[in-house]
């Protein structure tokens, strides 16, 4: 099986649709007593085009949106009968699934995105599914393409879902898939933070220099706001807090109060100023009297 080697996202009405593309051997093995034979050879090796000469599995992919076998050079097909009736097929395939997000821990959020295929037609009294073992191998990781995400590993599972027509045996392979944050650190988190820290410079200012600490305090505000909507660009509309959404407004939070407690200290001095001179000018004038 070879790597996921790229991924869209798009919006979903609920969830956050990622669909991704992914080139595939699949194999199938299964026992077929009347392709048994007595012969000095124990296995037959068949060209691809045998395929419709004999019976074959009806497996699809259930949430692929597109599939497509390779046909260059020839069919990728591989057909092997041994002579108590097993039957190898394998061929290649590139799919196109689908994989639901959620993004409440966003930027930090990880994934399982799934590949999931079954019988159409058969149900379980009539065909069955079983894993091998070892029945699933990835390539090299590095060789993968993946932009956004790190591959963590995968694991593959087995249910039955009971429909109106019969019990279908579901086979499922896990693509576990964690997001990395690099890019996200340095456009968001680094400046966010260190504006922060630059807002609570203006502690360090004296009080009476009005447009300094004015003007430093605005313009962090004005630069948090400018980074909340980066930040907001980066990630799909979705009407859920995520976790970069609370540390964004975390921060904006800090910047702002850091104007308004200057914007707090300036008026209480002021009044205390006005206060303290009229109180003055009062006991001036009594003195004259």
């Amino acid at each position: 099986m070879y790597g996921i080697r790229q991924e869209t996202l798009k919006l979903g009405p609920l969830w956050i649709v990622l669909e991704y593309t992914i080139d595939i051997i699949f194999a199938q093995t299964w026992f077929d007593s009347r392709l048994r034979f007595n012969s000095t050879m124990k296995v037959l090796m068949l060209n691809s085009n045998m395929v419709g000469k004999i019976w074959i599995p009806d497996t699809f992919f259930r949430n692929s949106r597109k599939s497509d076998a390779h046909w260059i050079t020839t069919p990728n097909r591989l057909l092997r009968i041994w002579s108590d009736g097993r039957v190898l097929y394998t061929l290649r395939l590139t799919i196109n699934a689908e994989c639901y997000l959620q993004l409440h821990n966003f930027p930090m959020d990880e994934h399982s995105c799934p590949l999931e295929f079954s019988s159409y037609g058969y149900p379980r009294n009539e065909i069955e599914y079983k894993w091998k073992k070892t029945s699933v191998e990835v390539a090299d990781p590095k060789y993968w393409r993946l932009y956004q995400f790190a591959f963590v590993g995968l694991r593959n599972s087995t249910e039955i879902s009971h429909t109106l027509s019969g019990d279908y045996i579901i086979m499922t392979i896990f693509f576990d898939l964690s997001r990395r944050m690099g890019y996200f650190t340095i456009q968001t988190y680094i400046p966010c933070i260190l504006t922060v820290v630059l807002s609570w410079v203006s502690f360090w200012i004296n009080k009476d220099a009005v447009p300094a600490r004015t003007s430093l305090g605005i313009t962090t505000v004005l630069t948090m706001t400018t980074l909340s909507t980066i930040a907001r660009k980066s990630l799909p509309k979705v009407s859920y807090v995520t976790a970069m959404d609370l540390f964004v407004s975390v921060c904006f939070i800090f910047v702002f109060a850091a104007l308004m407690e200057y914007g707090t200290l300036h008026y209480l001095t002021s009044n205390k100023k006005a206060k303290k001179l009229k109180d003055r000018k009062s006991k001036h004038k009594s003195r004259v009297c």
